[in-house]
């Protein structure tokens, strides 16, 4: 037993009476969600609920950034709407076990440092994406059941109950930090409401959430290939959703921690959740940017209070569901708004005017998909391709040649920037053939061969210096590029020959 506490948290300084507030205030923030996102899939309140409380357990405990909540998300939910009308619950377990062997498989594989390759304007787009959908979801809130907004004394009521849980989590804190003020303002606003006798929406308004341990179940599919053909797009697609949900969530947990998390180690946690979730009827998730944040900034720093969370979940379910159905939905709705607030990136708007427009581009391109198609993996890799997409051009259009003759009546050509696919156009264009002296070096100390495009352009070029009986030789070539060359034999004519000047020179005819 020891070894298991030291595995979980060796070299770490645990303030136990943080971690165990903390995750009780993540657990009375999941319960909302977690029905709210099993409804709009279409599923039952409970398999939200089990969801997060197995994924959130399991990705706590092994997880590989201590402090991130797991659980249902909407993300997932809008993924399964369509399989859980055509094809019912039973295949929704289903993708979500295939789902989790797909995640664990790219944690073994190490396909975690993929998230490396995310710029910070695509996740400084995501991040006020979301927080705008956070913001925008709490609206509901403001709407009686034909979906009217409140008036009179009704909205009055509400707005004072939100104002309060507001006033709280962003005051107390100035004043004493010896409780978390989220959980405060959580307990304040329902001891007013519960003595005072104040009518207002409470979560059981929403559904019950009573129900017993979540039970095991191995989903109810033929298990054929036809089945197969059905939940593995669906699978694949949460799978990677769920990835880059998490990962990005980490990465910005990193930040604010100022510690370091393991992207692959979290990502098998995620799929082994997400296995285990679909065996013990849930719907499946992900890392949940806004109760992470909660966690946060609430002083959880370890995986205490994320097993605090999960197990509270668990016995709200199963033992106080009447008095948690009581807690008012206003102070829900204050304290996701206080998050919403603080997930925004502000400083992207105070720093808009010093950033590339190529960037400012990229994050409000992020922010808009984000919004508007609620679809945060879509967002990120149209991100991700339109950085790409900038970058390979900024790039292409920065390759220079510095051009000179020596005293033997040799032409130099001295090339500044990377030759890729982007830049052969600029590349061939700096080049006078029919005029160059029969001698020509072109001197690549400056920059590098990148790619195939690279090697067929230099094959092109020297062609065109051979058909006018003239040679030439390529200079300062790095290994990864000779390298590169030489595995092209085929498609280009390549002998390399040592510069008793530079050490390194290849002759091409």
């Amino acid at each position: 037993m020891k070894k298991i506490f030291n595995l979980f948290y060796k070299s770490q300084k645990i303030n136990y009476k943080t971690e165990v507030l903390a995750g009780i205030t993540v657990s009375l923030a999941l319960v909302p969600e977690a029905v709210a996102f099993a409804l709009i899939a279409g599923l039952s309140p409970l398999t939200g609920l089990y969801a997060a409380f197995v994924l959130g357990l399991v990705t706590a405990v092994f997880g590989g950034r201590p402090g991130m909540i797991s659980g249902a998300t909407g993300a997932i939910a809008v993924i399964i709407i369509s399989l859980a009308m055509s094809h019912g619950v039973e295949y929704i377990f289903a993708t979500v076990i295939l789902a989790g062997l797909i995640q664990m498989a790219a944690g073994f594989l190490r396909l975690g440092k993929l998230i490396r390759l995310v710029p910070h304007p695509v996740i400084f787009g995501f991040v006020n994406g979301l927080a705008i959908i956070i913001f925008m979801s709490q609206l509901d809130q403001f709407k009686d059941a034909s979906g009217d907004w409140l008036t009179g004394g009704a909205l009055y009521t509400l707005l004072g109950l939100v104002l309060l849980t507001m006033l709280i989590i962003w005051g107390l804190p100035k004043i004493t930090k010896a409780v978390p003020a989220t959980l405060t303002a959580i307990l304040v606003v329902f001891g007013v409401v519960f003595f005072v006798g104040i009518d207002t929406r409470t979560v059981g308004d929403i559904a019950s959430i009573q129900g017993g341990f979540p039970p095991f179940h191995i989903p109810n599919v033929p298990f054929n290939l036809e089945t197969l053909i059905i939940i593995f797009p669906y699978a694949a697609i949460v799978a990677g959703v769920g990835l880059i949900e998490s990962l990005l969530t980490l990465n910005i947990i990193d930040e604010i921690t100022e510690t370091r998390g393991r992207s692959n180690k979290e990502a098998v946690a995620q799929g082994a959740g997400n296995i285990l979730s679909g065996f013990f009827s849930g719907m499946g998730g992900c890392a949940m940017l806004g109760q992470s944040l909660i966690n946060v900034s609430s002083g959880s720093r370890a995986r205490l209070s994320g097993i605090v969370a999960a197990v509270m979940l668990l016995v709200f379910i199963m033992f106080g569901s009447g008095m948690i159905e009581l807690v008012p939905m206003a102070a829900l709705t204050g304290l996701m708004i206080m998050v919403a607030i603080g997930t925004f990136e502000w400083a992207s708007i105070r720093a808009m005017n010093k950033f590339p427009k190529s960037d400012i581009f990229v994050m409000v391109m992020v922010t808009l998909v984000t919004v508007l198609l609620h679809n945060l993996a879509l967002a990120v890799i149209i991100g991700v391709i339109i950085s790409a997409l900038v970058f390979a051009w900024d790039n292409a259009i920065r390759i220079r040649a510095r051009k000179s003759i020596d005293e033997n009546g040799t032409k130099h050509y001295e090339i500044y920037g990377p030759l890729f696919f982007g830049s052969i156009i600029a590349f061939n264009e700096k080049f006078d053939v029919l005029n160059d002296p029969d001698s020509v070096i072109i001197d690549f100390a400056e920059s590098r061969v990148v790619d195939m495009s690279a090697i067929e352009a230099l094959n092109k070029i020297t062609e065109r210096y051979h058909k006018n009986g003239k040679k030439v030789n390529l200079k300062h070539l790095s290994p990864d590029c000779r390298q590169l060359i030489k595995n092209a034999e085929e498609i280009i004519d390549v002998n390399i020959i040592e510069d008793p000047t530079y050490k390194v020179v290849t002759d091409v005819f």
